[in-house]
């Protein structure tokens, strides 16, 4: 198995041996299936053969006769229950969040669970009926005094006439009656999902409080619709993916609501490539960009990347490769640092020092390409951040800066 196996679990009788299986060397966004060996007769088997979607975190029931597992499914994670004898897989909960967990405790499940509009919290599962029940309110008395705005679910269609789902997350106090300067936020990974996580940094209620509509696709190349849709980056990251983007923004820009004259787009890792990118093919449409620790020059990226055997199967190959037609179109086509020459909006360029996904060498480039063609830029150095910035004081700035750049452009 030439794959990456991980997180072996042992089942309570000591009978069998479950864990996580991608089966292709080298995909670090391949499908994650779920695989149980008979440890007396060595025999392995794929459970989630006929299940489209990746397994997580598996742990056994008390029995032995059920693996319980997080699966994201159009943009939210869900428990599930795979019946080992018959072979089935169901669903256990069903709404508008993230399961991040899962772990059996008598008759129940427990599970921390998260959404874009509360961190995370501990719930009892009614394994027969995904009945939930909140177990801790860690941090009720901020909440209670906090206005979160509402987070809608739309479809929106695509250039190839396939269907999108994006989250559109609208200020506290929205009034339908204004006009709002709107943010495109690009998601990183480049095959993780824009589900209905929480974060401290990247947080859709944060910048939506700051009075902008956030519209957050999920474009190709996003687990939880298929195997073929989460494939479809590799090798084409300007192709469908940036098609993508523009069909999510263009579809809630036609919004009375949205100021078209004010629009932005954020995004940090691949989201900042897609933002570099973006900013090379604008023509005007977008009036402030933000990319963090982002993909400015493929070249460069490829030989100074810690991740290798990443970059070898998302880009193809490598740059010198001359008769490899996908690496090839990968460093003709869709390498940012191509299309600087038409740039026209003002951009703001965060990087962390100790990155080595994403060298802070292609924040340097990125920032002073856009200073030599006379475009207003800003940079957002981190010395000891990493790929994340993960500091409370440097959030905080992170933050305020964010912030300060978008005001100063889109309001």
């Amino acid at each position: 198995m030439m794959g990456y196996d991980i997180n072996p679990v042992f089942s309570p009788d000591g009978k069998k041996l479950a864990w996580e299986s991608m089966e292709h060397d080298g995909y670090e966004s391949d499908k994650n299936r779920l695989f149980i060996a008979d440890l007396a007769t060595g025999d392995k088997m794929d459970y989630s053969k006929n299940f489209d979607q990746n397994a997580n975190g598996l742990v056994w029931s008390a029995d032995s006769k059920k693996i319980y597992f997080i699966s994201d499914f159009h943009a939210t994670d869900e428990m599930y229950a795979l019946d080992v004898a018959a072979d089935s897989i169901t669903r256990i909960t069903d709404g508008v969040h993230n399961y991040q967990s899962v772990m059996p405790a008598g008759d129940k499940l427990i599970g921390q669970r998260v959404s874009m509009s509360h961190p995370a919290d501990l719930y009892s599962v009614n394994p027969a009926d995904g009945k939930e029940t909140q177990i801790t309110a860690i941090n009720k008395k901020y909440l209670d005094q906090l206005t979160f705005g509402k987070v809608e679910k739309r479809w929106v269609k695509t250039v190839d006439n396939k269907k999108e789902l994006v989250w559109v997350i609208y200020p506290p106090h929205f009034d339908p009656n204004k006009k709002y300067p709107t943010l495109l936020y690009c998601e990183g990974g480049p095959q993780s999902t824009v589900s209905q996580f929480w974060s401290y940094r990247w947080n859709f209620q944060m910048m939506a409080a700051n009075d902008y509509i956030i519209v957050a696709p999920n474009r190709r190349g996003l687990p939880g619709f298929g195997t073929k849709w989460n494939e479809e980056i590799s090798g084409d990251y300007g192709g469908l993916a940036m098609d993508d983007y523009m069909s999510a923004i263009k579809d809630v820009a036609k919004e009375p609501y949205v100021d078209n004259n004010r629009l932005g787009a954020v995004g940090a890792s691949f989201g900042g490539y897609s933002v570099y990118y973006l900013a090379g093919h604008n023509n005007g449409y977008f009036k402030a960009f933000i990319a963090h620790d982002g993909i400015f020059n493929f070249e460069a990226m490829y030989t100074t990347t810690e991740e290798m055997w990443f970059v070898n199967w998302d880009l193809g190959g490598s740059y010198w490769d001359f008769k490899n037609p996908v690496a090839m179109k990968s460093y003709a086509k869709f390498s940012p640092h191509k299309y600087v020459q038409n740039w026209d909006a003002p951009i703001l360029v965060i990087h962390g020092g100790h990155d080595y996904r994403i060298p802070y060498t292609q924040g340097e480039a990125a920032f002073n390409a856009a200073r030599l063609r006379g475009i207003p830029a800003e940079f957002l150095y981190f010395p000891e951040e990493s790929h994340w910035v993960l500091q409370a004081q440097d959030g905080i700035l992170w933050q305020r800066v964010f912030f300060n750049w978008l005001d100063k452009y889109l309001k």
